[in-house]
Order: structure tokens, then sequence, then C-alpha cells
């Protein structure tokens, strides 16, 4: 299903089935196309995948410690392997940057800081790292655990791929790989942070503070102009 909202007239499509890893990326590049060509309005699309491996453009083929385990997809997307399936609310945002401010590490602080608000409504603090992609959880411990990843991917600057936040995914299937190439920490959900949070609840989330975010096109570029992006 899908509906339109705000100001730019995003479209927003939430997928009522797990949908395979090739016919997301099929589909993500024909409506990148279509926005290019200004025939299609931008897309934020809120899916499931079944389980699979995918491997950025970085990845290192010794970090797929069980090739057998799962299929895995070679993704255009930057960064190195990462594991999808359900219970991973994955968000492929398509934005023409181009029309916006052209700024490849603007639209990635936006990606995290929309993770950041969207777990804050949880009573989660999703934080930065420098050195890392993605979002972090520290747990009293002091261990700290990732809770959600990031890769994105341009085209004549408009954006696809997105975020992966992990909800209740089984996590197990994380040991089949070096998720985004880091070994020195692990990988955690909502579930096993203590929260008992719906997808639809999640997607309540994500789909309130998206505008928040996104809109605040000076403070993204103001904090990047300062070398420290806000957490």
């Amino acid at each position: 299903m899908g509906e339109r909202s705000g100001a730019d007239k995003i479209e927003w499509r939430i997928a009522d089935r797990l949908v395979p890893y090739a016919e997301a990326v099929a589909a993500m590049e024909r409506r990148v196309a279509a926005i290019r060509e200004g025939s299609a309005p931008e897309l934020v699309w809120l899916l499931e995948h079944p389980p699979l491996y995918t491997a950025g453009t970085s990845a290192r083929p010794e970090d797929l410690l069980e090739p057998q385990r799962l299929p895995v997809y070679r993704s255009g997307r930057g960064g190195q392997y990462t594991y999808h399936g359900p219970g991973q609310r994955v968000a492929y945002v398509m934005l023409d940057l181009g029309r916006r401010d052209r700024d490849v590490r603007c639209h990635v602080w936006r990606l995290e800081e929309w993770l950041i608000r969207t777990l804050a409504r949880f009573d989660v603090r999703g934080e930065r790292r420098d050195g890392r992609v993605g979002i972090w959880i520290a747990g009293r411990d002091g261990r700290e655990d990732k809770i959600a990843a990031i890769g994105v991917r341009l085209r004549h600057w408009v954006s696809y791929h997105g975020v992966a936040l992990n909800v209740d995914p089984e996590l197990d299937h994380f040991r089949g790989i070096v998720p985004c190439g880091v070994t020195e920490h692990g990988v955690t959900s909502l579930a096993r942070f203590g929260v008992n949070a719906s997808m639809a609840e999640v997607d309540v989330g994500l789909r309130a503070t998206f505008d928040e975010v996104f809109a605040a096109v000076a403070t993204c570029a103001e904090d990047l102009n300062r070398g420290r992006p806000a957490a």
C-alpha cells in the first residue's frame, strides 16, 4: 500500500509481504529512474526481506563466515556485509538530492538522525560512533551493540537503499558474517533491549520523525561544517 504526504508529496509505501531482495533492488532502480525523469514522486518504502546476506561495495570475502548459511546478494550500496530478515524494518529512501543540497554526508547524517529520533520514541538512546557506520546502543555493562545499519547509493543525485532497524529479528543469523566489518562489538535489537514494539508501532515512529529531520537542511549543513554532526 502507498500514500502521499508532506510538503514535497513524498510517497510512503509499506509492503504487506516479505519482499525478495532482487525484486526490491529492481523496483528501486525503476523508481530512481522515474524520480529523475520527473514521472514519479520521491518514495520511502518500508519492508522486510526473507533471511539473506548482502555484500556492499566494501565487503571483504573473509567477513562472510558461513557462506552456505543463507543466500548472499551483491549490492551496489556502500558498506560491507549485513543481514536482512523478518523482524527487521528496512526503509528504502529514494530522494532527489539534486533539488535538495547535493551533499551525501548530509543525507547520511539525516538517516542517522532519523533513526536516533525514532529510537528515542521508545526511550532508547541510539548514538553515532566515530569511525563506525550505523546506530549504536551502550549497554549497562559498557558493551556497545549495533541496532541499525545504514547503506546508501546515489544515481544522478537520486538516493536509494537506506536503513535497517533491528526490531525483533533472528539475531543468531548475524553469526554468519562480520556485520559491517566490525568484530569488537555486537548486534542487538529493540526486543533484546527489552522493548516489545510491534512493526506497526515502529513504522509510526519512523513516519512521525521523518519530516522534522529531512526538512532541517540548514541544521545538518551547519553541524557538518563544524565537523561534528549532532547526536
